[in-house]
């Protein structure tokens, strides 16, 4: 044991030494996943029975996109995208909740995130749309119910703007960042520029110590009085967060912090229900849930008091319950 390491709180080095000891074990399976895979001259749809066994497609660019499959295959499909840095893993919860009220659920991990190869381009808001677009067409989704939170609400709303709705018939957005979460003279109640380049800088610095500081405090909102801090929660972020590549986890906070969707928001033409907590510290609802229900024609707000950007974990029965309600409505 080094000198500093008998120094650092001892809390502190147990999570870290936890964390490491998770992301060591984690790392192994994965190499079969990771490895590089063939580009097809053209690939037929993924069969029921194929499903069972494949948990990955090819796109076009040769990027492999590792995706969760769950439920009866012939039950009404719930897809999710996830949030920066995060992975599908962070839908486990609602997932299995509809899942198991007869909802087919699929949920990816976005490129350069959790299991999904590590491509050096294509980490932009336009690309993330089409890999969903090449994945609902493998998996022959129809009629599904679409949610996203953080970035993955953008990832919703640039699919809806650049795809249609074809093959969806209603949209979640929860703690999403659109419209634009970056302040201009068009977007007063943006944050400054300066908060995301205080993100890459941090990054750059120490990614791992910026991810346990992120996790530790405002994600969650466990930097609020009296919060019940969980360290399961912590570990279960941090491990997702370094499971995601270096320069694609870079690229990506420019991708949800500038990219401006208020022209998707405007062309959706289906059932919209908007979720945000009124104490969301990562995105603020004034500036994105806010905006964004005066831009989806006839969508539905659903604000949750107290909430945090994690309400997936923070106000789990009170989401899985109003997910599960949107879903039969």
């Amino acid at each position: 044991m080094t000198r500093h390491e008998m120094q650092m709180d001892p809390a502190r080095r147990e999570l870290l030494t936890g964390a490491a000891a998770l992301a060591a074990m984690a790392s192994v399976p994965l190499v079969a996943t990771l490895a590089p895979a063939p580009v097809a001259a053209a690939t037929p749809p993924v069969s029921t029975t194929q499903r069972k066994v494949m948990s990955t497609i090819t796109t076009k660019d040769g990027t492999q996109l590792y995706y969760k499959d769950w439920g009866p295959k012939d039950g009404p499909v719930v897809a999710f995208s996830h949030g920066w840095p995060l992975c599908a893993d962070a839908w486990d919860a609602q997932m299995f909740h509809l899942a198991s009220h007869g909802f087919r659920c699929i949920a990816h991990d976005r490129r350069g995130h959790g299991r999904s190869s590590q491509p050096w381009n294509g980490n932009d808001m336009d690309t993330y749309a089409d890999d969903v677009e090449e994945l609902f067409t493998r998996l022959e989704v129809k009629g599904a119910m679409f949610v996203g939170h953080s970035t993955g609400g953008g990832e919703v709303a640039r699919y809806i703007g650049r795809h249609g709705s074809k093959r969806v018939s209603k949209a979640v957005l929860m703690g999403a960042v659109p419209p634009i979460m970056v302040k201009s003279p068009n977007n007063p109640v943006g944050l400054p520029i300066e908060v995301f380049d205080g993100f890459r800088k941090a990054y750059l610095a120490d990614r791992a110590q910026f991810f346990l500081d992120v996790a530790s405090g405002p994600f969650f909102n466990f930097n609020r009085p009296g919060a019940k801090v969980s360290q399961g929660l912590i570990q279960s972020w941090y491990l997702q967060g370094m499971m995601t590549g270096f320069k694609n986890a870079y690229d990506c906070i420019k991708a949800f912090s500038e990219t401006d969707f208020t022209e998707d928001l405007k062309k959706f033409d289906i059932k919209t229900l908007v979720i945000h907590g009124d104490e969301d510290q990562i995105v603020p609802i004034q500036g994105a849930a806010m905006l964004t229900v005066k831009l989806v024609k006839g969508a539905q707000l659903k604000v949750y008091k107290g909430g945090s950007h994690s309400l997936g974990d923070t106000s789990r029965e009170q989401l899985n319950a109003d997910l599960l309600e949107f879903a039969k409505s």
